[in-house]
């Protein structure tokens, strides 16, 4: 292939734009993304009548300081994120694999037979409750076995703790397919049972969310320091993270509250609205709380 002089411009001053700067392969693949536009911008300022060296000179003078880009790509010696990733990876356990695979199995059982029975298919009595139950256990059995296991990036959980998270996960959905019951039987004490099994979840949810403490690996919590500028507001601030915790479940505890009113006065017509309402104000506070003005103390 013939290297024309405008091509030889362009590798000369990139060239000499690189010289004392350390190479690794994501310096090295940068290098050759800026090679390609300024090859085509030098392209067209030579259909605009510049000469070849003119061209290629006024290509790197547009392109400016290469050394804040040169900043974002990490110097020679220092491991990129898929190759920490790779040093560090946990694969999942065959155990553990095989409880996932029977655990989804459960629940889509369910999920088959709670279809069935809203698409009016005959269902034996009571079996829709079970199929409640079976989507609820295998949801929170599910997510206890999940948060027990280590991760590539975080530590195994303790297995009371891990266990209280999929309680809460449990008692959400068994609380809605109570709720459910009702709707269909309009039977009262489900959806006073429904509503507790809901509420208690929620103040679950929000003990669990506050009392957290960290689970994540020194290599992922290295890489964020490193990334810090760039993270969202919860992770430089957890205290702003837990306060938002607590206000989503005083949030969902009156909309849930509400809903609850609303479907004794006013029928289910109406009630609903507590609860989009509470989904509502749970974003416009995330907005707030995320990507609102605050000044450091």
């Amino acid at each position: 292939m013939t290297v024309t002089p405008t091509a030889l411009d362009v590798h000369r001053l990139l060239d000499e734009a690189f010289a004392g700067v350390e190479m690794c392969p994501e310096r090295q693949d940068l290098k050759e993304e800026i090679r390609a536009n300024l090859v085509a911008r030098v392209g067209e300022l030579l259909d605009a009548g510049h000469s070849p060296a003119v061209a290629a000179r006024q290509a790197m003078t547009e392109l400016g300081d290469l050394r804040p880009l040169l900043d974002t790509a990490p110097a020679a010696g220092t491991p990129s994120t898929h190759a920490e990733w790779e040093r560090h990876r946990v694969r999942p356990t065959p155990g553990y694999l095989v409880r996932t695979v029977l655990s989804a199995a459960l629940g889509v059982t369910g999920l088959v037979l709670l279809a069935l029975a809203v698409a009016g298919t005959a269902v034996p009595p009571g079996w829709s409750l079970v199929a409640v139950a079976a989507v609820a256990i295998a949801a929170g059995a599910g997510t206890a076995d999940a948060l027990r296991q280590e991760t590539s990036t975080n530590y195994p959980m303790p297995a009371a703790r891990a266990g209280a998270y999929g309680a809460a996960v449990a008692l959400v959905l068994a609380g809605l397919g109570a709720g459910w019951s009702y709707r269909t039987n309009e039977d009262l004490p489900w959806l006073v049972g429904g509503a507790l099994a809901v509420v208690t979840a929620v103040a679950l949810f929000a003990y669990l969310g506050g009392t957290q403490t960290n689970r994540h690996k020194p290599w992922l919590l290295r890489l964020m320091a490193d990334h810090r500028d760039g993270a969202d507001r919860f992770t430089r601030d957890p205290a702003t993270a837990a306060r938002f915790g607590l206000y989503t479940a005083t949030i969902w505890l009156v909309a849930i509250a509400a809903f609850a009113v609303l479907s004794f006065t006013v029928g289910w017509v109406w009630s609903w609205l507590a609860l989009l309402g509470g989904a509502v104000v749970m974003l416009v506070l995330l907005a707030r709380m995320q990507f609102g003005h605050h000044h450091p103390a």
